[in-house]
């Protein structure tokens, strides 16, 4: 009793001091705000410390960024030739490097020649579209003629035009947007029917914008929300600030240390409001929930706060733990927006963890606590219908184990139909614009996906220009054409039968390799003067031993493309090419791909990892291996019910459906604890196994059912995000924890009444 007193005088003294401290903390924390910037840079995505990344960015060193050019599609319904249309086309064409900065070049219909060479060594220009001299139906058979131009310039319905436009590599954010204003801006000055735009700058400034909006979005919602259920479980002006202050408190510092700490939020990191609304509400309503009790009891508030300290705040340190240790398993992902995700939202469940613990207790006591407390003594509803429910699965616990036991196989069947896959653009909703533009050139441009075969000589004494290096890498581009799909754009072959055609007066017999030494002499000459000498290292090293296959393909998806990769390997080895050149896809989007063959192994080391770490917790608590297992099955199922989810409803593994995992398993188990941790806590008071397991179920039912509504509720309002993404995280993670909910107050009762035996 004496103890209790020193420690109430010394708490009262100390109370206002620390939270004044907290609160200029805060407000230093706060202007971190002014620091927050967004990031979506797609590369980031690629496979960290990777071999093929590493190679790549070496092969790019040598030529150029795969993936740093603009595509403007311009629709005419009526068909593209037209003198009007034609003659605004050119105009862009010369508008835009004149007037958008950071442009290198535009290659357009308009302004696309095709060369003839001579016999004597002269040659000659004849523009496809010579808006002098018009003919248009004699100009659209030269152009149709011409393999290269079809489905790159011009669709092959002749309803639209595309204009590649070249930027800066590796632009700067900064750089982009002002790029795609003035280019959009300028495209409002023409009257076309339709344009469509598609590239890394477009993606980067929609990507932002979106985040940017989303996030004010969901702190609004998450913010209304809260209010909403804070009303409804403690029907008070008490019981809305004071929770809702610790939780707004939360997400300062953990927004506010972002924008000091210099780290950019990322395509995830625009669901850390949502998270951290949802989980700092968990910890709070256990809190509360259990003080509000105490005082129902006709406890001192000094006394209430220490009762609610001792009963739950042990339990509350491990949920934070564990959802924490969800978090940081995302370590283990090897890409570094998901790695920064993992860290990032760990630590801010730690950090709302401490301040939880810290700043409520002293609110409860300075504040006055709520009037209808003394009004209310008891909460028989709930302790009513969690009596009932307990008696129930007593009476039935065999047929209910046999009926989880049977829900495991069924789910088993269902997560061994999940399937591994992506797509560039699947994180958008079929209806937002940037998806509908890429869809768009994906469909009529041969697609809109980059890709790069890095060919280099394994023998040092060839030189790319061999006759018998040419021959067999032709056989390749050729297979490349016809069987994998690609639409190559810029190659060494493809130059030189461009070159033997125009020597030949255009005639489309002659789009293949020269036949003599001496025309492939005489070509190699032209190509090497093109642009001031720049053009050839675009497509062939200073060495003379490396070039390069730059095309598109359409987005058929990780699965398609990775079938399609072996089989192109296999055609290479079938055909000996491989004896003296070594064959290599590489580019953005294939690095992009080859993270889906990293997710299988992370996604079950990091779980794994999260499991291990929260059974030996559960082990040191209780000091029972039986305990240890016990307290993981519940927490198994729900895991094993979002496979099954996926499985059944066709949702695939990808970048963001596959952290969902850990993420879930680390939230799911926090009701597991509360409950066992009421549970240790009544065992302590002497109490036997079957009334203290009816106790705590009674007790802490309540804080568990409104914790759930209030994380499904949250993570649900992420079904409002523009990313598909985002959308089956929130879909997901409220189902894995209603279905952790229901085996918490089903199965775990009954496994610790048929399984563990307390010692005295």
């Amino acid at each position: 009793m004496k103890r209790l007193k020193i420690g109430e005088e010394f708490f009262k003294k100390n109370a206002t001091k620390v939270l004044v401290f907290i609160l200029l903390l805060s407000v230093i924390i706060g202007f971190g705000f002014a620091f927050i910037r967004f990031d979506y840079d797609f590369e980031k995505f690629f496979p960290a410390e990777d071999e093929d990344t590493a190679f790549f960015n070496q092969h790019r060193k040598k030529f150029e960024s795969d993936n740093d050019f603009l595509l403007v599609a311009i629709e005419r319904k009526k068909g593209i030739f037209d003198a009007k249309f034609l003659a605004k086309i050119e105009r862009l064409s010369k508008d835009i490097p004149s007037k958008v900065p950071y442009i290198q070049s535009v290659v357009s219909i308009t302004n696309q020649k095709e060369r003839f060479l001579f016999p004597s060594g002269l040659s000659s220009e004849k523009a496809y579209v010579d808006l002098k001299d018009l003919n248009l139906k004699r100009d659209s058979t030269r152009i149709y003629a011409s393999k290269i131009l079809v489905n790159s310039l011009v669709s092959e319905d002749a309803k639209s035009v595309c204009l590649f436009i070249r930027h800066e590599d590796y632009i700067s954010k900064r750089k982009s947007d002002r790029l795609i204003k003035v280019v959009q801006a300028l495209l409002e000055t023409y009257d076309f029917e339709a344009v469509h735009l598609a590239g890394r700058t477009v993606g980067q400034k929609f990507y932002v914008q979106i985040m940017l909006r989303e996030m004010v979005f969901f702190v609004s919602l998450s913010a209304i929300l809260i209010i909403l259920f804070l009303f409804i479980a403690f029907r008070s002006g008490w019981g809305i600030i004071i929770p809702q202050f610790v939780i707004f408190l939360s997400s300062i510092w953990i927004v506010g240390l972002m924008g000091w700490l210099n780290e950019p939020i990322n395509i995830l990191l625009i669901t850390l409001p949502i998270i951290m609304f949802v989980v700092a509400m968990s910890d709070v309503i256990h809190l509360v929930s259990r003080y509000l009790d105490a005082l129902r009891q006709d406890f001192t508030k000094y006394k209430a706060i220490a009762m609610t300290i001792k009963e739950v705040g042990f339990s509350t340190f491990l949920t934070s733990l564990t959802t924490a240790i969800g978090f940081f398993t995302l370590y283990f992902v090897n890409v570094q927006p998901i790695k920064v995700f993992g860290i990032v939202t760990g630590f801010g469940v730690l950090i709302a963890f401490v301040l939880t613990i810290i700043v409520l207790p002293i609110l409860f006591y300075i504040f006055p606590s709520p009037k209808y407390i003394h009004k209310q003594k008891n909460s028989s509803f709930w302790h009513d219908k969690l009596k009932k429910s307990f008696r129930f699965l007593f009476k039935r616990r065999i047929a209910i184990l046999i009926m989880y036991g049977v829900s495991a196989l069924f789910f088993l069947f269902g997560l061994l139909k999940i399937e591994a896959n992506n797509f560039l653009m699947d994180d958008l909703t079929e209806n937002e614009p940037l998806k509908m533009d890429f869809n768009f050139l994906d469909e009529h441009y041969g697609g809109i996906r980059p890709f790069e075969l890095a060919v280099s000589l394994k023998d040092t004494t060839l030189s790319v220009w061999d006759p018998s290096v040419l021959a067999q890498v032709e056989k390749v581009e050729n297979y490349l054409v016809q069987d994998y799909g690609v639409s190559v754009k810029m190659s060494l072959i493809t130059t030189l039968k461009v070159l033997n055609r125009s020597a030949h007066s255009g005639s489309q017999s002659y789009f293949k390799l020269p036949d003599s030494k001496r025309d492939l002499k005489k070509f190699r000459r032209i190509i090497r003067i093109v642009d001031g000498g720049k053009f050839v290292h675009t497509i062939v090293d200073s060495t003379q031993q490396i070039m390069r296959i730059n095309g598109t393909i359409p987005d058929f998806g990780n699965k398609v493309v990775t079938a399609k990769n072996e089989r192109l390997y296999k055609y290479i080895t079938a055909i000996g090419a491989d004896d003296k050149i070594d064959f290599r896809v590489t580019g953005t989007a294939h690095l992009l791909d080859k993270n889906m063959r990293y997710l299988s192994v992370s996604l079950v080391k990091g779980l794994s990892l999260s499991i291990l770490l929260v059974a030996l917790i559960m082990g040191l608590v209780y000091r029972s291996f039986t305990m240890m297992v016990i307290s993981l099955i519940p927490n198994i199922v729900p895991l094993l019910a979002i496979g099954a989810l996926m499985g059944f409803a066709g949702i695939e593994l990808k970048t963001s459906t596959s952290i969902i995992f850990t993420i879930a398993f680390g939230i799911a188990v926090d009701d597991t604890i509360h409950l066992l941790g009421k549970f240790k806590f009544e065992l302590a008071a002497g109490h036997s196994k079957l009334r203290a397991l009816r106790n705590a179920y009674v007790t802490t039912g309540k804080a568990m059912i409104l914790t759930t509504l209030v994380l499904c509720s949250g993570f649900l309002l992420l079904i409002f995000s523009s990313f598909l993404g985002t959308f089956y995280m929130g879909v997901m993670l409220s189902f894995t924890l209603f279905i952790a909910l229901i085996a918490d107050l089903t199965l775990l009762p009954i496994l610790i009444i048929l399984f563990y035996n307390p010692k005295k």
